[in-house]
């Protein structure tokens, strides 16, 4: 493919053959969703650095590989997968190998009665109501070229429904490990978690592969946080560092809920997210905590925004940024504050370290406010470590690589320590240690 009309084209034939990978599927409510997408997507133009929200987003090294998105199965051991779990399975597990979800390979513990953890595709087989309620109402194909290619070729992900008053205790740890050897895939999870009214939740989503191979993961995931609702969400994305990512997650909150996001980041040639959250009611809030940890010719990406359609709401957003080599980092993040939004607390910080005189950073937080009774700030620093609290390490005897490695840790130690599960900031602490104490 040399082009942006070639990549358009060479998904809008490989549509005819996903057809014919879903057997009976294709007589199914949702496949008129399919169809439509793809009729959409035909119109919609590949994102240039011309587009204002991709302008420091340089994407077209994908129009160099034909990406197939017909799933290619592949068998994946036990012991591979627990190479990324943090707890020696002692909570509930969904592995999806290529996309496809795996039932040999997930193990389901303490489930409450009534909550459904599982696969997408079976609760599309099944028209589960929820599904049909929520799916795609929130992540809309108009305008977005990578969601609506996702809508076309949906598949599979992960699917979680926590009915009212229902606490799940244990986090869900969903792994998507991509297995491509030799073949170029595309991979399109598609996710949808509902928490109920007065649920709580914690749900891991984790992006991972254990090849230095190229393929593309291109994943929509849809939370729905309804009144009094707790969900605590934790991303790592440890792809291989040949793959691209592109990601976007829409949460939608009502009355009172309380939604967390945690964002670790350290793999692929070329990652992007889009994170978006909206208050439907009043007295709701919404953390969105990031760290990114790029080298090479790596490229980050993070675009959130946060609408305060209602007043009473609270919103904090930190993301971290540590940049090696010549790699390149992108923050974009906006608050909306709508007229009604009244008594809006809203705090948006990006703080980058660049290691390399080559490495970029570009940053552009933004609030959008159109209330007069509220709270806001925000603000952004890009620089190298600092210099004096370095001698001030090396003079009590330590190296340069373990002061610079000391200050790294603390640095990224933030939003380490935000999240609440154990044995998770037990992982990433090695994670940091292998990357940067070498």
């Amino acid at each position: 493919m040399e082009n942006k009309t070639d990549i358009k084209q060479y998904f809008i034939n490989q549509f005819d053959e996903f057809e014919k990978s879903l057997n009976g599927e294709k007589s199914s409510d949702f496949h008129k969703v399919r169809k439509d997408a793809i009729s959409k997507f035909a119109k919609l133009t590949f994102p240039t650095q011309k587009d204002e929200e991709w302008k420091y987003t340089n994407v077209s090294s994908l129009l160099k590989h034909n990406f197939s998105p017909v799933p290619v199965k592949e068998n994946v051991s036990s012991e591979t997968i627990n190479k990324f779990l943090f707890d020696k399975m002692e909570h509930s597990l969904l592995v999806f190998v290529n996309g496809n979800f795996s039932s040999e390979l997930s193990k389901l513990i303490d489930i409450p009665k009534g909550v459904v953890i599982g696969s997408l595709a079976e609760a599309l087989k099944n028209n589960n109501p929820i599904v049909k309620k929520h799916l795609g109402k929130y992540a809309e194909n108009d305008n977005y070229f990578f969601t609506t290619l996702s809508s076309a070729f949906t598949k599979d992900g992960a699917f979680i429904y926590v009915p009212d008053g229902k606490v799940v205790e244990d986090p869900i740890h969903i792994i998507f490990i991509t297995k491509s050897g030799s073949e170029k895939i595309l991979t399109q999870p598609r996710n949808l978690f509902v928490a109920g009214k007065n649920s709580e939740v914690t749900i891991i989503e984790h992006y991972v592969s254990d090849e230095d191979s190229i393929y593309f993961t291109n994943s929509v995931t849809e939370i729905v946080a309804d009144e009094n609702a707790i969900v605590d969400h934790i991303k790592l994305q440890e792809e291989s560092n040949k793959a691209f990512h592109i990601a976007r997650m829409e949460v939608d909150q009502e009355r009172s809920s309380n939604f967390s996001s945690h964002l670790i980041s350290h793999g692929a040639e070329i990652s992007r997210n889009d994170f978006n959250a909206k208050f439907n009611d009043d007295g709701s809030e919404c953390m969105l905590n990031g760290l990114f940890m790029i080298g090479d010719e790596q490229l980050f990406d993070a675009h959130t925004m946060i609408d305060h359609a209602k007043p009473h709401c609270n919103s904090h957003e930190h993301y971290k940024g540590i940049l090696q080599d010549k790699s390149k980092g992108v923050f974009n993040g906006k608050v909306m504050v709508r007229q009604d939004a009244q008594k809006t607390n809203a705090f948006q910080q990006n703080n980058t370290i660049l290691l390399s005189d080559d490495a970029v950073m570009n940053t552009k937080p933004q609030l959008e406010i159109f209330a007069d009774d509220v709270k806001c700030s925000h603000g952004a620093t890009i620089g190298k470590l600092n210099d004096e609290a370095k001698f001030y390490l090396k003079s009590r005897g330590i190296g340069e690589d373990a002061a610079t490695a000391i200050l790294i840790h603390a640095f990224a130690s933030d939003v380490i320590t935000s999240i609440k599960i154990p044995a998770l900031r037990d992982y990433l602490e090695e994670i940091i240690t292998k990357r940067f104490n070498q």
